[in-house]
């Protein structure tokens, strides 16, 4: 009974607060209400009129200028782009790469475009084993970027298949690309 009461009054407390805190808040309407007060006194109302008709006589009689180069000149017309621009879309691929894509090959790897994610991963298993990177964290990135080429090719991977295709990827990289 005395847990129910409680709950009871937690719930009012939280209710009356959180209406506190919506009326706080204010409503949505931004226009203003009322007009202003306005007190006028001739004499200032002539002196505005005067200092304005003197004003309106003074711009009339400024000379009228001519825009300048900048405003008047054609628009710019795009210039063509240069033959080759900008240079080749493709790496060529050196022998040890070819030798590396090759290998893939005659394993059954389907290598997406011309290699360059593959042979860009074997030159990163070459790199870390060299630099003494566990076998491990090289297989987990490894396997990260054979999902990347699955996915540039159109192919669809399991996990499983992911980390045999790394295996893949690893011994072909040692036995082509890493040897000096």
């Amino acid at each position: 009974m005395r847990t129910s009461l409680a709950r009871t009054l937690s719930l009012a407390v939280l209710s009356v607060a959180a209406g506190g805190l919506l009326v706080a808040c204010g409503s949505d309407d931004s226009t203003a209400t009322g007009s202003p007060s306005t007190t006028s006194n001739t004499t200032a109302a002539a002196t505005t009129t005067a200092e304005s008709t003197t004003e309106t006589s003074a711009a009339s009689a400024a000379p009228t200028t001519s825009p300048g180069d900048a405003a008047t000149a054609p628009p710019e017309q795009p210039q063509p782009v240069p033959e080759g621009f900008p240079g080749p879309t493709e790496a060529p691929v050196d022998d040890r790469g070819q030798a590396f894509l090759d290998e893939l090959d005659k394993n059954g790897v389907t290598v997406a475009g011309n290699g360059e994610i593959a042979i860009s991963t074997a030159t990163y298993i070459c790199s870390a084993q060299s630099q003494g990177v566990p076998a491990d964290e090289i297989s987990t990135f490894v396997t990260a970027n054979v999902g990347v080429e699955a996915s540039a090719s159109g192919t669809q991977m399991t996990a499983e298949q992911a980390g045999e295709t790394a295996q893949v990827y690893i011994t072909a990289a040692q036995n082509t690309l890493c040897k000096a």
